[in-house]
Parts: structure tokens; sequence; C-alpha cells
């Protein structure tokens, strides 16, 4: 039984859902609208971003800088994938050879997704992060092996880290054999975590943060590959209707109908300071950017600013959100205001 209280415990479940299902969202959105090249250098370019973030310090984290490199990668990709909520094994063949396997549902390609995703994007995943393990680690002969992918319409995305004899090239550093399969499993085997050190609490934050950072870095990617205004429309159009359609949801895992206390509930479910003055709400930390300042673009939070809009309509159609006052335009808070819109009466 968690000791934390119902209210944080809730918000958490219900930002994770979100982030979630928007991150799986902007994915499809990116294949229909921008096409699959661009879809792919955006999920590659995410989980570079992710890689060169979480990785190194994830190793210290996790308590694995003394295992062999392809141990050790293999290993982080199970530990923080299951911390996540994600269905994630790991075996050791040897110490220069190690497999994982991401076994259905797929995480990221979420629900009926998986059957829209075209399989370069998947393999963009590959080429962000598990194929640049080696280069973080000053270990130049260290690659990973694709055996196969849900995509392609096979039991689960698998495949080995394994350090060659030779430094291996750039091109070489990701390679596909799907003629090989992942040995079976010892579940067993399977590392677990200490639980006085990972309590019920720190995993509930775990598992938020595992779907905010995708958010956190993604709309960043977008506005490099497809421009700002551009990654705008798709962030606030995706949004919109990714909100619209787990509105309902959301309002159950927070218990709250009322739309200020459903937004009030999402933002300090961030992690972020709020306080209603008046009929507004205040807003003054952004805790899901923070520390990107110097890249920040008004367009991130009009793109944004979709989600939150979407989950309030289904609850008063009408429902208007405007900010009147914006953290990232260097004004000292987010100040929300949520009001009934009107009808054009003449011009």
């Amino acid at each position: 039984m968690s000791s934390f209280p119902k209210r944080i415990e809730s918000g958490y479940e219900a930002i994770g859902l979100l982030f979630h299902r928007y991150l799986t969202g902007l994915i499809l959105a990116l294949v229909v609208e921008s096409g699959t090249e661009k879809a792919a250098a955006v999920v590659k370019g995410l989980f570079r971003r992710q890689q060169e973030e979480r990785f190194l310090p994830g190793l210290e984290k996790l308590g694995l800088l003394d295992e062999s490199d392809a141990v050790a990668c293999a290993k982080y990709h199970y530990l923080s994938n299951h911390l996540g909520g994600v269905s994630v094994v790991f075996i050791p063949e040897s110490e220069k050879k190690a497999w994982i396997r991401y076994a259905p549902p797929r995480w990221i390609f979420d629900g009926t997704a998986i059957a829209a995703i075209p399989s370069e994007v998947s393999r963009a995943m590959l080429w962000g992060w598990h194929a640049n393990n080696g280069v973080l680690l000053n270990n130049p002969k260290l690659g990973f092996v694709c055996t196969g992918q849900t995509v392609d319409g096979l039991p689960g995305l698998e495949g080995y880290y394994i350090e060659e004899d030779e430094m291996l090239p750039a091109r070489s550093r990701l390679r596909f054999r799907y003629g090989e399969s992942c040995p079976p499993v010892n579940y067993t085997d399977l590392p677990v975590l200490d639980s006085t050190e990972w309590p019920p609490e720190r995993l509930l934050k775990v598992v938020r943060n595992y779907s905010m950072d995708y958010i956190r870095n993604i709309i960043p990617v977008m506005s490099q590959e497809l421009g700002p205004l551009v990654a705008q429309g798709i962030l606030y159009r995706t949004g919109r209707k990714i909100g619209m359609q787990y509105s309902l949801e959301t309002q159950g895992i927070l218990d709250l109908q009322e739309p200020i206390d459903v937004l009030e509930a999402l933002l300090a479910a961030q992690g972020d300071a709020t306080e209603r003055i008046g009929s507004n709400l205040s807003q003054r930390s952004w805790r899901l950017m923070s520390g990107l300042e110097a890249e920040c673009t008004p367009e991130w939070m009009d793109g944004l600013l979709g989600l939150w809009e979407g989950v309030l309509l289904p609850i008063e159609s009408r429902s208007r959100l405007d900010l009147l006052e914006r953290l990232d335009l260097g004004q000292k808070e987010f100040l929300w205001k949520i009001s009934e819109s009107g009808r054009a009466k003449g011009f």
C-alpha cells in the first residue's frame, strides 16, 4: 500500500496516461502529415536525445558500472523500461553478448497504433539509441543486432548487444538478422530491484517521469526537424484530439469533473506550483521543460496548449482556455483562464 496521498497518486497516473497517449498520437500524426522519412527522423532524434540525457547517469543509478558493456546495455534497457511499465526481458549469453526482447504489447506504439507504424520508424528508434551506446561508452567494437520487430509481424522487438573483435564502422553499429531468434527466457533469473531503494513512492514518480521525458524531448526535436510553426500545428491538433479522446478516463482517474479542478490537478501532477487567483489558475514553474530555456520557443507551449484544451472540451464543449501571462515569454507565471466561448454578434 502506497503512503502517497490518493490525489498525488491519481495525478501521477493521469499525467502518465495522457503523455503516453500523446506520444503515440504524435508519432502517428507525423507519419500521416509529414511522411515516413520525417517521422523516422523525429523518432531517431527523440531517442538520441533521450539516450544522451539518461543513459550514462542511468548506468550508475542502476548499479551497472561494473558489468561488461554488452551486459550493462541490455540490463539497462531491461531495468529502466521495466520501471516505466514496459514489458522487457534480458538474457545474458556471455560477457560480450546479451539479448533484450520488448514483448507485445509495445508501449510506445500503443493499442491499434502498432498496425500503422512503418518499419522504418521502428528502426529509427534503434538507430537513435541502441546503435549509439558503444559511442557513449567509448567502445567502438560494441554494436546492436536486431533479430525481429513487432511492426514487421514478429513476436516482439528483439536483438542483442555484441562486442566484436574489430572496430565497427558507423553503418554496422546496427544490423538486422531476422534469421536469428532470442533464446528462451528464464523469468526466475531476471534481475530484481531492491525494494528498499525503490519504494512504491519512488516507482510512482518513475512511471510519471517516463512518459513526461518523452514529451519533454519530442517537442524540441519536432521543432528542429520540421520547423517551429509546422511542429506547433501537429502538436496542437494531435494534442486536442488525444485530450478529448482520453478526457473521460482522465476525469475518472482524478475523480474530478470541474474544468479548473482537472487542469489544476494535471499541472500539479507534473510537479508544478499552482495557485487559484479568483477564477484563474497560476502555474509558477514549468517542470516539463526545466533546463531547456535556451532553446525553448513560444511554439512549444502554443502546441502543448491543444492537449489541455482537449481534456477540458468534453467536460464543457464551449469552454475556452487562454493564457493571460506566459512564463516562457519572460513573465512571472503561466496564468490560465477558463471561460465560455461566445458567438459573434456582428462585425
